[in-house]
Formats: structure tokens, sequence, C-alpha cells
């Protein structure tokens, strides 16, 4: 066993709540998504101070879920723009998982405040459990099983 192997935590979950587990760190992620890459307009949309959304960024580049681009606007000093690597990318399905489940579980009297469509086709979809064949499985058909 590695040295890395020793330091870090065994659980996949707990490997990825130490990037992830933050309470802003998904509304950050979910401006990303929604098109909102500089540090400005992210503070705006959610309201977070500054500090708390800084912090949260480099923990994201660090881990990364983030990559850096840097742009300047005409009198302005450099910035920085975030954008998804693949590996952020790859949370769509995470923020698409907890969306549905907050619908479902705790709704609001007005209805979903967004849904998940196909962007070809605009039909709705939903997270799932897919086997190796494509096809959907229920939830209590799924097993988690531990490796030593």
């Amino acid at each position: 066993m590695s040295k890395t192997d020793q330091d870090e935590p065994a659980c996949s979950i707990e490997r990825s709540l130490q990037i992830l587990g933050e309470r802003w760190t998904l509304l950050i992620l979910r401006e990303i998504f929604r098109g909102r890459h500089r540090f400005a307009d992210i503070r705006d949309s959610l309201g977070i101070a500054p500090n708390l959304l800084s912090a949260r960024l480099k923990t994201l580049v660090a881990g990364g879920v983030l990559r850096t681009y840097t742009y300047q606007e005409p009198g302005s000093r450099q910035r920085r723009s975030y954008h998804l690597t693949p590996a952020g990318a790859d949370l769509r399905v995470v923020l698409g998982a907890l969306q549905q489940w907050g619908d479902e579980h705790r709704p609001r009297p007005s209805g979903p405040s967004a849904l998940r469509r196909r962007r070809s086709t605009g039909e709705p979809v939903h997270v799932a459990f897919i086997d190796g064949e494509g096809r959907e499985v229920t939830g209590e058909d799924v097993v988690i099983d531990l490796r030593p």
C-alpha cells in the first residue's frame, strides 16, 4: 500500500466530500453549470461572502473540478474565470440527483424551480441507476458491496 493510500480515506464518498462537502460548493457549481464563470457573477448570484467564494473556488481548482482562465476587460486588471474540467462536468449527474431528490422529498408548493430535459428533444429526464445493458435498475435492487 502506498503512502498516498494510507493517507487517504478508503471511502470514495468521504474522499469526494473533502472537495465537495461544504454547503456553498454545490451551489457554486450550479452557477457554473448555468454559465456564470466570473467571480463577481457567481458572488452576486449567490449572495456569498467573497472570502468564502474565494476559498471554495480554490478548493475546486485544487481538486481538479474547475480550471481557471485569465481574462481582462479594457481598463481593468486581469481576472480569472472558472470553468469545469471533465471531472467537474461529471458532477452534472450529482446535481441532477440532488435536484430530483429535493423535488420529491422537499417540494415547493409552486413546483420545481427547474426541470431536467434532454437537450436534443426537450423530453423530461430523471437520474437513475443504469446497468451494463443500459436498463434502468430500481434503487431497491442496487447493492453497494464494500471492499476490504
